[in-house]
């Protein structure tokens, strides 16, 4: 998003050498540096990206407004309250940003159009979301990180993050709660600190949400999950097939249209999601129009909260 937008990628850090040869075989236009402060300290960097490996991100962000720089990292943003504190005090001392890539909303066509369309009153005000995150596991092919709760942060930290940052987009909250949560591992004992199943249920000023996810994508699905969200409007609803279709249509990125008038689907594949070009902007501009630093950080802080319940809970 952010290359077809007009960004620049000039350099990367990555200790591990055969993901640095596969990420520099596709993006050969960026230098690999060995320390990371040769970017931290470049000051023809604006923004810095990561996506390591899920605890590690928080450290990073921090480093990168405290140079300076806004950072955007892969979700999780954070797997504790006290590394979101420290984004926090980072943020309120520089100014610069810690945002997250919330891509099954940010890069992804339906979503988008999704967006545009409730924006637009097509199904009045969004009082409830219903948000279905399935991923399939695949053990094998896990690094070992994967499974160890201090590095992974727990499924409803994780993956769920993606929901909880759906619910307050669509709903326009800029304050909810954690009205009930749950974690457990249902049928993986062989990893004693993975979660394999997680739910939630939110409340906010005039809306509701319910979270589901998992790893138990079938293998017979030719995906790596049936990702949804079904909202819940005034005058409408609407329902997202962001991966597949399995009633049959071929492709990916179905919305699903329904209010007083008619029932539509509308296919979302040439749909252009405007994050990438927006963050840029915002970065020069120091304006808010991808993404607000609040609503960043209350969808992490939802992520914490849910987690932190469903594990007292167990």
């Amino acid at each position: 998003q952010l290359l077809g937008a007009g960004g620049e990628l000039t350099a990367f850090h990555a200790p591990e050498d055969d993901l640095a040869a596969r990420y520099a075989a596709r993006f050969p236009q960026a230098k690999r540096v060995a320390d990371p402060r040769a970017i931290l300290e470049d000051a023809a960097v604006s923004l810095v990206l990561t996506a390591a490996v899920n605890a590690d991100r928080a450290a990073i962000c921090e480093a990168a407004m405290r140079h300076g720089k806004d950072a955007l990292t892969d979700k999780p943003g954070v797997v504790s309250f006290e590394q979101l504190a420290a984004l926090r005090a980072a943020h309120a001392e520089t100014g610069r940003r810690s945002l997250v890539h919330f891509s099954e909303r940010v890069s992804q066509p339906a979503t988008a159009k999704a967006e545009e369309l409730v924006k637009a009153g097509a199904i009045g005000r969004v009082i409830n979301t219903v948000g279905l995150g399935p991923h399939r596991m695949r053990p094998a092919g896990r690094p070992d990180w994967f499974f160890r709760r201090a590095r992974s942060g727990g499924i409803l930290a994780d993956i769920a993050a993606h929901q909880f940052d759906q619910f307050l987009a669509f709903t326009g909250a800029t304050s909810a709660e954690v009205v009930a949560a749950t974690a457990a591992n249902r049928a993986h004992p062989q990893f004693t600190e993975l979660q394999d199943f997680g739910e939630a249920l939110l409340r906010a000023d005039g809306a509701t949400g319910y979270i589901r996810v998992d790893w138990f994508t079938p293998e017979g699905l030719n995906t790596w999950g049936d990702g949804r969200i079904v909202l819940l409007g005034t005058e409408g609803t609407i329902e997202l097939r962001k991966y597949v279709d399995i009633a049959g249509r071929p492709g990916t990125d179905h919305l699903f249209l329904i209010d007083g008038k008619t029932t539509r689907h509308i296919p979302c594949a040439d749909v252009v999601p405007p994050f990438g070009a927006r963050l840029l902007a915002d970065v020069a501009d120091r304006t808010e129009t991808a993404m607000t630093q609040a609503h960043a950080f209350l969808a992490c802080d939802l992520a914490l909260r849910a987690q932190a319940m469903a594990d007292g809970a167990a």
